[in-house]
């Protein structure tokens, strides 16, 4: 890039155009082949300076600024993201679009306060205007030498083969096309499929006060279809899809196969699929996608914001037991290519995997840096963040429960009356007590132990922590999500994962017609 033309000045160009040119292979054929496209996770930190327009010297001078009227901690937080986004539907793209992401965000800590500002356009004028901004949680003055900032070296847990920057739509619609396309086949009763297709690159740069300095390169990207059929004046819609921390390799004949099959599979049962009798009773949630029971009704109580401002039912119960000995659950930043697993948190923490259960007992909660404070403890690398507009907050990554001694013929022979639920769609949480309602797309009646006839959009309701408690069985099926979802928490959204072996909860009440 020539040095005429700023880099700010480029980014807005191409944003303006991004809706246009987003149908023009070369928009993204161009992307590919300029410096910004260069990096892969190996980059050395010097690439991201350069990348940032920015240098240590500068990143001191700003931190030194930050910190001017007493704070206790800084830092600073880089991004650029590219994102891509088609909808392939009645046989063509009818929508596309590209959205480009530039700006860093200056964050002061005073005990537990924040102070957060952020710029679109990175000089050293801007900077220092934002770290001003943000200083001013605090209230003393005083001088702060110059920060040596030294870069942190950090694992690699999602290498890609083919980056999404070289690829372009015309690259992507024969596969939408072939998705599309098998969908039709395998069942005449489809009558309309819908195929999407995002990916994000997204490249950040985090330093802080205490020297520190991470550079990483987190690519996502995610294929789904929507599957529309009609049999004896009947309409029913259903959905599969597939997310990972992958380049364009995640359009492989695997997975076109498997969302195909998927989509037409879950759309299919809901003909036959019937309500059952409304009450208490036994739940079994099928290994994998039920994985987001766990995540909504119970992870987000064990977020370690929630309990340090004593909000959670799990506020004091570090320690004590919370489920049968041989539950364990974890939260994973360092699951291999799932799209919520992550090198390195947006505080410069080290991304690892915690035990927040551990045969029963809550051992940990999920840290940011001030909630470690707090509890004055180490990070557990799960302070994230949507973009550089954002404060760092406790976020989940791949949160999932492991491994237990039972089979799952075992579990559904145990059960006289009760259902599978296998996915859900819409669900409503509160944190604070753990009071849940969810609705089930797919699933079974358990009659006499045998999974009999399908159900669907049935809703259940029931608190997390109690839910918890009444898991008697835990088979060794264990499964991780494969579909993509993204978590809402505090006007913030961030990409995770989640996981299940099927288990049984001894009871829940359950939605249906009235005996």
């Amino acid at each position: 890039m020539g040095s005429k033309i700023s880099r700010r000045k480029f980014l807005i160009d191409g944003a303006k155009g991004a809706a246009a040119i987003a149908f023009l292979p070369s928009f993204l054929k161009f992307n590919s082949d300029n410096a910004f496209s260069k990096i892969k996770n190996t980059g050395s930190i010097k690439d991201y300076y350069d990348r940032f327009g920015v240098t240590e010297e500068m990143l001191s001078k700003v931190m030194s600024e930050a910190l001017s009227k007493g704070g206790d901690y800084c830092d600073l937080f880089f991004q650029h993201s590219i994102g891509n986004y088609v909808i392939l539907e009645d046989n063509k793209v009818n929508r596309a679009y590209s959205n480009i992401d530039f700006g860093v965000g200056v964050r002061v800590l005073k005990g537990d306060q924040t102070g957060y500002s952020f710029a679109e356009e990175i000089t050293l004028d801007n900077m220092l205007n934002a770290a001003k901004t943000a200083a001013n949680i605090a209230n003393s003055s005083k001088i702060i030498p110059a920060v040596n900032i030294k870069e942190k070296k950090i694992k690699d847990i999602y290498p890609i083969e083919i980056p999404w920057e070289k690829i372009s739509i015309s690259d992507k619609i024969p596969l939408m096309t072939e998705l599309n396309d098998r969908i039709f086949s395998l069942d005449g009763r489809v009558i309309k499929v819908v195929v999407s297709c995002s990916d994000v690159s997204n490249y950040i740069l985090a330093v802080n006060s205490e020297g520190n300095a991470v550079c990483d390169f987190q690519p996502i990207g995610r294929i789904g279809a929507t599957c529309t059929a009609e049999s004896g004046g009947k309409k029913e819609m259903n959905y599969s899809n597939v997310a990972a921390r992958k380049g364009f390799e995640l359009f492989s004949k695997e997975n076109i196969n498997y969302i195909s099959e998927d989509a037409v599979k879950r759309t299919m049962i809901l003909f036959d699929a019937v309500k059952p009798e409304a009450g208490e009773m036994e739940v079994v949630l099928a290994a994998g996608e039920s994985g987001i029971l766990l995540h909504e009704a119970i992870g987000h109580g064990m977020e370690a914001d929630f309990n340090r401002k004593k909000e959670s039912i799990y506020s004091d119960m570090i320690n004590k037991y919370v489920a049968k000995d041989f539950i364990n659950i974890i939260d994973d930043a360092l699951y291999p290519e799932l799209q919520g697993s992550i090198n390195v948190d947006d505080e410069c923490s080290d991304a690892q995997k915690t035990y927040l259960v551990e045969n029963g007992i809550l051992t940990s909660y999920m840290h940011d840096r001030i909630s470690a404070n707090h509890y004055k403890l180490n990070p557990t690398g799960n302070g994230r963040r949507q973009s550089f507009r954002h404060i760092a907050i406790p976020r989940m990554r791949n949160t999932y429960m492991t491994n237990g001694p039972h089979k799952k013929e075992e579990i559904i022979q145990s059960v006289k009356n009760g259902i599978l639920c296998e996915t859900f769609t819409n669900g409503q949480v509160l944190i604070g007590p753990g009071d849940f309602t969810f609705y089930v797309k797919n699933g079974y009646l358990i009659e006499d132990g045998k999974m009999t006839k399908p159900i669907k959009d049935v809703n259940i309701i029931g608190n997390g922590p109690q839910m918890l408690k009444d898991i008697v069985m835990v088979a060794d099926d264990f499964a991780m999500a494969k579909g993509g979802w993204t978590c809402g928490k505090g006007g913030q959204s961030v990409p995770v994962s989640m996981g299940l072996p099927t288990v049984k909860v001894s009871k829940i009440t359950v939605g249906g017609v009235k005996k």
